[in-house]
């Protein structure tokens, strides 16, 4: 496939520079397979100026302390639980997490309710099965497994969506390092290196919680959602550039003062009150977090540039935000028209937001 046909690059092609310079600098201690030290997984994951003058770009805009822990549980024989609500950038951490530590993020399952034990195990060529019987042959790999003889990191997403025996069957591989095929009374055993990252939340619909025996084996960590309006536009605004680039979509001039109008919104929304601390709010029954904030400007990013003149406005990001916050046609209704009434058509400055809103609502 040509590089301009794929659509969404893997992190490790995506900041491929960035991790081949930090290998030339990098003279820790790596642990066994890594392709990085844990200083230097930290530093591409954090950002940070190299010795030799290389800026590698942050990440992960938040605590350095977390992505510390993170890593350093990846040295260990302990697999790391990335918890949160949605959108705090969980399975973005894991990819970048990977691609550091293993060089490849490829190896993922990804969580629904439909993922079977196949999808976490191994399955079967049946055509191969049926023509010579079971072997290795016949044998198809699951991320997992292919993880485990490899010795790189297997990325298990939205844990929790995933039924709860499915779960289970990771019990033996994170506690004794093996995978066992029944029917070839045969088993892969884990190379040095292989380690598992998944991702979860408790705020979806149909989630499954982890058994205590599963949990045991995970070390946890728990990802905040952003703790300042300043933190929360700065991550909405880099991840704004880089799909727009990714995309094609020219990044407006005035984007950064829209941005910050689409994050005070979805804070005030999200913590029941306006940010001076005056005003209390009905919050919506919609998470609110900063990936959807994204969501909202890279749609109205397009808007402007293919049905409009070129500059972001309101009208533009008017038919996000409202799709963004109203889930529940009752419900979520009435707490986004109170808001609209009481909050933005009282600020001066936002009198655009609220005919544009009012328009479609």
């Amino acid at each position: 496939m040509t590089e301009q046909a794929i659509l969404r690059k893997h992190a490790e092609q995506l900041f491929q520079q960035e991790l081949e310079a930090l290998r030339e600098v990098d003279k820790r201690q790596r642990p066994a397979n890594w392709a990085l030290s844990p200083w230097a997984v930290c530093t591409y994951l954090m950002g940070g100026k190299l010795d030799n003058g290389f800026e590698v770009t942050p990440k992960y805009i938040g605590s350095r302390r977390l992505m510390e822990i993170a890593v350093a549980t990846l040295t260990t024989d302990r697999a790391l639980l990335l918890y949160g609500v949605p959108g705090t950038a969980k399975s973005w951490v894991s990819e970048h997490l990977a691609a550091a530590v293993s060089g490849d993020s490829t190896m993922v399952v990804q969580g629904t309710a439909g993922t079977s034990e196949e999808a976490m195990r191994y399955g079967w060529n049946y055509a191969q099965l049926l023509a010579h019987g079971p072997s290795r042959d016949a044998l198809v790999e699951s991320p997992l497994m292919r993880a485990m003889s490899q010795g790189k990191i297997c990325r298990i997403e939205e844990l929790t969506r995933i039924p709860s025996d499915v779960q289970d069957t990771l019990i033996t591989v994170l506690s004794e390092k093996h995978l066992p095929i029944a029917e070839l009374n045969d088993e892969v055993q884990a190379v040095r290196g292989f380690n598992v990252i998944a991702t979860a939340n408790n705020r979806d619909r149909g989630v499954n919680e982890l058994s205590s025996a599963l949990k045991r084996r995970f070390n946890t960590v728990i990802l905040p959602t952003p703790a300042t309006i300043e933190e929360e536009v700065n991550i909405v605004s880099r991840r704004v550039s880089d799909m727009g680039r990714a995309l094609e979509l020219p990044v407006e001039v005035n984007a950064i003062a829209e941005i910050q109008r689409v994050v005070t919104i979805f804070r005030e929304l999200r913590e029941g009150k306006t940010l001076d601390g005056k005003e209390k709010l009905k919050t919506p029954s919609a998470t609110l977090s900063t990936a959807e904030a994204i969501s909202v400007m890279n749609s109205g990013l397009s808007l402007a540039h293919h049905f409009g003149d070129g500059k972001l406005s309101a009208s533009d990001l008017a038919s996000g935000l409202i799709g963004a916050i109203v889930k529940d046609p009752v419900q979520d209704a009435v707490v986004w028209r109170e808001y609209l009434e009481t909050v933005v058509k009282e600020r001066d400055d936002w009198k655009d937001v609220y005919r544009a809103c009012r328009e479609l609502s």
